[in-house]
């Protein structure tokens, strides 16, 4: 009776069989889809090593090499279907089509039509289109696939979909969040506040106005501008920044109000802003 292999003895196995990973992905590297990760793969050939070495029964008699290289395989191809978005019947049509093409390559001396690939698969040319235009809409393009060199500098595809001139999309969420806690900040001050600083700040009216048709003099304008905006920036500070509130209970009453005054979804909506 052949006694189990000890965990030292799997380690050693393993160790000791590396090479064949990168044997084995060499082998089917051609089959990989383009935006298959290279790196996700050869881990996923690791781990097929790993399986093969803990599963392996050497009172068969089948040599550790090939039980290994086809558990590996079968772990990349695992992997690789699991990014794929194409249905394994599209990729059987589309091998056959491209073989239809090479085929016809070989015999015609130049690139065969779309009718003479159609005939050579016995399908019609509107099948043929239906087909193409399916493995098209399936095929990945990695955003960081290079596409051409400008100035000894490597571009990527991110780089020609991206407007450098247009704003940053993440600069402008986070201007639209901090006008709209501005906007429930101010909703949220006391009524009288909230006239003082909409009325000096927004609509420009001027100190003496503003007193005299609140009933106060020009000086408690002033100070009630400096405790409308004192509150202003702490409590967005507190919702903004997160950072503590210094004051009262007021003060931490009115951040709370202003933190939950609206949704994130609410905040950085395009149509709230307009």
């Amino acid at each position: 009776m052949t006694a189990e292999p000890t965990t030292g003895d799997i380690a050693a196995l393993i160790e000791a069989h590396l090479p064949l990973v990168r044997q084995v992905l060499a082998g089917v590297a051609g089959h990989f889809p383009r935006h298959a990760d290279r790196e996700e793969l050869a881990q996923a050939a690791r781990l097929g090593l790993v399986e093969a070495a803990h599963r392996y029964d050497a009172s068969r008699g089948v040599p550790f090499e090939r039980w290994a290289a086809v558990r590996i395989r079968g772990a990349i191809l695992d992997s690789v279907r699991a990014v794929d978005f194409a249905p394994r019947t599209l990729r059987s049509a589309m091998r056959v089509a491209d073989a239809a093409r090479c085929e016809l390559e070989g015999e015609l001396n130049r690139t065969p039509t779309a009718g003479e690939r159609a005939d050579r698969m016995g399908v019609s040319l509107r099948e043929l289109t239906c087909l193409e235009g399916k493995a098209h809409r399936a095929l990945v393009i990695s955003l960081d696939a290079g596409v051409d060199r400008s100035e000894d500098e490597p571009r990527t595809l991110a780089s020609t979909i991206v407007d450098p001139h247009q704003p940053n999309p993440l600069t402008l969420l986070e201007d639209l969040e901090r006008s709209s806690y501005v906007g429930d900040a101010l909703l949220s001050l006391p009524e009288r506040l909230r006239d003082v600083v909409t009325s000096y700040f927004l609509d420009g009216e001027a100190s003496s106005s503003i007193a005299a048709r609140l009933g106060v003099t020009e000086s408690r304008v002033s100070q009630m501008r400096s405790e409308a905006l004192a509150m202003l920036r702490s409590a967005l500070a507190a919702v903004y920044a997160d950072e503590p509130v210094d004051g009262g209970s007021r003060d931490r009453a009115f951040a709370a109000e202003v933190a939950g005054r609206s949704t994130f979804a609410a905040r950085v909506s395009l149509s709230r802003s307009a």
